[in-house]
């Protein structure tokens, strides 16, 4: 009995030393991950002369607050934010919606050369976007769409192969016995993918959206390649009018991208919980 309570005791002891170790590498890891914004931060409060001292210094010496309302003036930020959030929340809508629905049929509805279509979906995913961009933006061209939001926001109704096969195995770990139930109460298919399906989809579909704004919020060639009008800027487009032909201001583009950058921090808290279960829920089962 007391060999037993030992043997206990020490096994308790080396699961608490195992979480120890695995706490100090994820603090040293999200440190790391950390590291690039506190110096933006850092380098958005130093004066002109400080940002390239040698060795650098962490702490201005003097902080310069106005570099924040200043670069928000230099350039028409807000109108660069609001362009941004329109193309961010069409294309989620878009991506949610087209996904989610190829995905279903993947997932819960059996016919003919289901597989082997789901593999040449997958395959798309290994054509670089080099590769396309160029064939892409000739459609794009002789349909009038180059100078408007349409290349950005259409192609995202059109569903996309990561975020097909991320629902698809979402959906498999859903019981078919749910979807069964609700057709011999008489609902159709698309009924059982509205009532039955998608309410227990919620982690998947917050993964998908917040990865999709992402995406969108950072992209610069997209924007760079479709958008000619500044007016119709985005806010990575806007950051690169900071750099000029005889040098770049250096203090307002840090302190530029540091609000760039707070959004995708916000929104990830804000939806951290429901994430991390939609990433960690997915792939179980194919």
């Amino acid at each position: 009995m007391k060999a037993q309570s030992t043997t206990k005791l020490s096994r308790t002891k080396k699961g608490v030393f195992q979480q120890l170790i695995a706490h100090v590498c994820l603090i040293l890891l999200g440190i790391t991950f950390l590291f690039p914004f506190v110096w933006m931060l850092s380098t958005a409060l130093k004066p002109e002369a400080q940002i390239f001292k040698w060795p650098p210094e962490w702490i201005p010496d003097q902080f310069l607050w106005s570099n924040f309302p200043e670069a928000l003036t230099f350039v028409p930020f807000g109108t660069y934010v609001l362009n941004t959030l329109t193309i961010c929340i069409w294309t989620m809508v878009g991506t949610c919606v087209s996904s989610a629905l190829v995905a279903y049929g993947f997932a819960k509805i059996q016919w003919p050369g289901r597989n082997v279509l789901f593999m040449i979906m997958l395959s798309t995913m290994m054509l670089p976007s080099q590769v396309t961009m160029i064939p892409i933006f000739v459609i794009f061209k002789k349909i009038g769409w180059v100078g408007s939001y349409k290349p950005l926001i259409i192609p995202a109704f059109l569903g996309g192969a990561f975020f097909i096969f991320l629902l698809r195995q979402f959906f498999l770990t859903i019981p078919q016995e749910l979807s069964e139930a609700a057709k011999i109460d008489g609902c159709s298919e698309f009924r059982t993918f509205w009532q039955i399906i998608l309410p227990l989809a919620r982690p998947a579909f917050a993964t998908v959206a917040l990865f999709t704004f992402m995406n969108n919020w950072n992209d610069f060639m997209g924007p760079l390649i479709y958008l000619s009008d500044e007016k119709m800027y985005t806010v990575s487009l806007g950051l690169q009018q900071f750099i000029g032909q005889y040098g770049t201001r250096w203090g307002m583009l840090m302190a530029a991208s540091t609000v760039a950058t707070l959004p995708i921090i916000i929104l990830f808290f804000f939806a951290q919980k429901t994430f991390i279960q939609g990433i960690s829920t997915t792939g179980i089962k194919g």
